[in-house]
C-alpha cells in the first residue's frame, strides 16, 4: 500500500510495526519466566533448552534485535522518507530486509536454546547467522543512505544523522567482532584471543549499546517528540552538537566494562574519563528534547503518547549520568559484577529504549493507518503499568546490587571474608522476586499494546473496506 498523498511506502513500515510489538511480548515474556527461575531456580524442570543460561541470550537477542531493530528500521524508513519528500529508493531492499531480520530471529529462537553460540555479550549467534545479519544490514544501510541522496529537500534532518551514525557503526563493529574460523556449520573460533577478544568484545557491545540502543532512539526522539508535541524542536545548533559529541565520544567507552581486569589499567582509566564527560552532551540532548515543550508542558494532561516520549528522555538522562559514574574506579570496584548493573541496563533498556519506542509505535499506528488508537484508556494505562513496572524493576537491582558489593568485600577483624557466596545469593531471594514482578507488570504492557494496536488496526481496515465498497457518487 502506497500513501496516495506522497507517494511513500507505508506498507513496509507497517509490518515492522507490527513485528516491533510482538517481539516487545516474546521478549519480555521469556525475560520474566527467566528472571523468575533466578526467584525459583525448579522452574527450569531441568529442562537443558529453557535453563536460564540458554533462554537469557534468547532474551537479550529478542528485546535487542527482535523489538529495538525492529522498531529502529521501521521509524527509519518512516522518518527518511517524511523529511526527505521522497520514496525509499528500493522496495525491494525493504522486504529483504524485513524477511531477512525475522529469518535471523527465526534462527535466533532454533539455535540458542540449542547452545549454539559463540558466548558473547549480545553477538551470540553462530557464523551463518553472523552473515546474514551482516547482509540485511547493508540492504538496510543502501536503501536509507540511497534515500537520502534522492531526497527532494536540500538539508538533511538532524535525526536522519543519528540514524546514518547508527547504520554505519553498526556494520563495521558487527562485522570486526564477527571475525572468527568455522570448524562447522555450527561451530567457529573467534581470530582474537584473551586480553584482545576482551576488548574487541567491549569495543563492540558498548557501542551495540551506544550507537544502536542510543544513537538510533535519539533519531527517533528528535523526529517524534516535535511532531507529537506540533512543536519545533527547541535547538536545532544543540542537536547538532549532540550528534557529533556522540559520534567522536562513545567509541572510547568501550574499555570502563573491564576495570580491575588483565587490561591495561590505562585504557580503562580512559574509557572512564570520556564515560564521564560525555554526561554533558548526552544531558544536552534530553534538555533538548524536554525543552521543545517549553510552553506546552499541559499537552502530557492529554496527550498520553506524548507520556511515554518524554519520561523516555527522564530515564535518558538518568541512564546516562549513572553509567558513566558506574564506569570509574571507585564506583566500579563496588558495581563490578553485581546487579546494580542489570538495574542500569534496564533503567535504559525499558525505561528509554522501550519508552521511546512505545510512543513512536502508537504515533505511527496513528497516521499510518489515518486513524485514532482503539482506545486511548489504553494508551494511559500501558503508560502507567510500563512506568511502575519499570521503577519495581530497576529499584529492586539497584538495592540488591549494592547490597552485593557490600556484603562481597567485608571483612571482620581477622581479615576474612565476613559472609560466604552462598549467604549473599540467599538474601537476593526477595529482590529477585520483586524484579520478576515488575517485569511481569511490564509485560502485562506490552501485551496491553499489542491488543490495542491490532484492534486499531482492524477497525481502520473495516473502515477502509466499508469505504471503498460505496459507489463514489454516495461518498463525501
Amino acid at each position: 500500500m502506497v500513501d496516495s498523498s506522497r507517494g511513500y511506502n507505508y506498507e513496509i513500515v507497517k509490518f515492522f510495526t507490527v513485528m516491533a510489538c510482538v517481539y516487545l511480548v516474546i521478549g519480555t515474556g521469556v525475560g520474566v519466566f527467566i528472571a523468575s527461575q533466578l526467584a525459583w531456580p525448579n522452574l527450569n524442570f531441568d529442562i537443558p533448552y529453557i535453563t536460564f543460561g540458554r533462554l537469557r541470550s534468547v532474551h537479550t537477542n529478542t528485546v535487542l534485535y527482535g523489538f529495538a531493530g525492529t522498531v529502529l528500521v521501521a521509524t527509519a524508513f518512516y522518518v527518511v522518507q517524511r523529511t526527505c519528500s521522497v520514496r525509499l529508493w528500493s522496495d525491494k531492499l525493504a522486504w529483504y530486509t524485513f524477511w531477512g531480520w525475522n529469518i535471523y530471529m527465526l534462527g535466533i529462537f532454533i539455535t540458542l536454546p540449542l547452545g549454539l553460540t559463540q558466548g558473547k555479550e549480545y553477538h551470540e549467534a553462530e557464523w551463518p547467522m553472523d552473515i546474514l545479519l551482516a547482509t540485511v544490514w547493508l540492504a538496510f544501510l543502501l536503501n536509507f543512505t540511497m534515500t537520502l541522496a534522492i531526497r527532494k529537500v536540500s538539508h538533511i534532518y538532524v535525526a536522519n544523522w543519528f540514524y546514518l551514525a547508527l547504520l554505519i557503526m553498526f556494520t563495521y563493529l558487527h562485522v570486526v567482532n564477527s571475525l572468527s574460523i568455522p570448524v562447522g556449520l555450527w561451530k567457529s573460533y573467534s581470530i582474537f584471543a584473551g586480553v584482545q577478544d576482551a576488548m574487541i568484545q567491549w569495543w563492540w557491545g558498548h557501542n551495540a549499546v551506544g550507537f544502536f540502543l542510543t544513537s538510533g532512539f535519539l533519531g527517533i526522539m528528535y523526529y517524534f517528540v516535535p511532531k507529537q508535541a506540533n512543536r519545533p524542536i527547541y535547538s536545532y545548533r544543540l542537536s547538532v552538537i549532540h550528534f557529533w559529541a556522540l559520534v567522536f565520544g562513545y567509541v572510547w567507552l568501550g574499555a570502563h566494562h573491564l576495570q580491575y581486569t588483565a587490561l591495561p589499567d590505562w585504557t580503562g582509566s580512559l574509557g572512564a574519563a570520556i564515560s564521564l564527560a560525555m554526561i554533558i552532551p548526552s544531558w544536552g540532548g534530553a534538555l533538548n528534547g524536554m525543552f521543545t515543550l517549553s510552553g506546552a508542558w499541559n499537552k502530557l494532561r492529554t496527550d498520553y503518547i506524548l507520556r511515554f516520549l518524554i519520561v523516555a528522555l527522564a530515564f535518558y538522562a538518568m541512564s546516562t549520568f549513572e553509567g558513566p559514574v558506574m564506569s570509574s574506579k571507585t564506583v566500579n570496584a563496588l558495581s563490578h559484577y553485581t546487579d546494580w548493573t542489570i538495574g542500569h541496563v534496564h533503567s535504559g533498556a525499558l525505561g528509554w529504549v522501550a519508552m521511546i519506542s512505545i510512543g513512536a509505535i502508537y504515533h505511527m499506528v496513528e497516521r499510518m493507518w489515518n486513524t485514532e488508537m482503539f482506545s486511548i484508556k489504553l494508551v494511559n494505562v500501558h503508560f502507567w503499568v510500563a512506568t511502575i513496572g519499570t521503577a519495581i524493576y530497576i529499584t529492586s537491582m539497584w538495592i540488591a546490587g549494592i547490597m552485593q558489593g557490600l556484603m562481597w568485600r567485608a571483612y571482620d577483624d581477622y581479615g576474612n571474608l565476613s559472609y560466604t557466596f552462598v549467604e549473599s545469593v540467599a538474601q537476593m531471594h526477595p529482590y529477585y522476586v520483586m524484579r520478576a514482578a515488575g517485569g511481569f507488570i511490564f509485560f502485562c504492557g506490552a501485551l496491553i499494546m499489542l491488543f490495542n494496536v491490532i484492534r486499531t488496526i482492524r477497525l481502520a481496515t473495516a473502515d477502509t473496506r466499508h469505504v471503498s465498497s460505496i459507489p463514489s457518487s454516495q461518498q463525501t
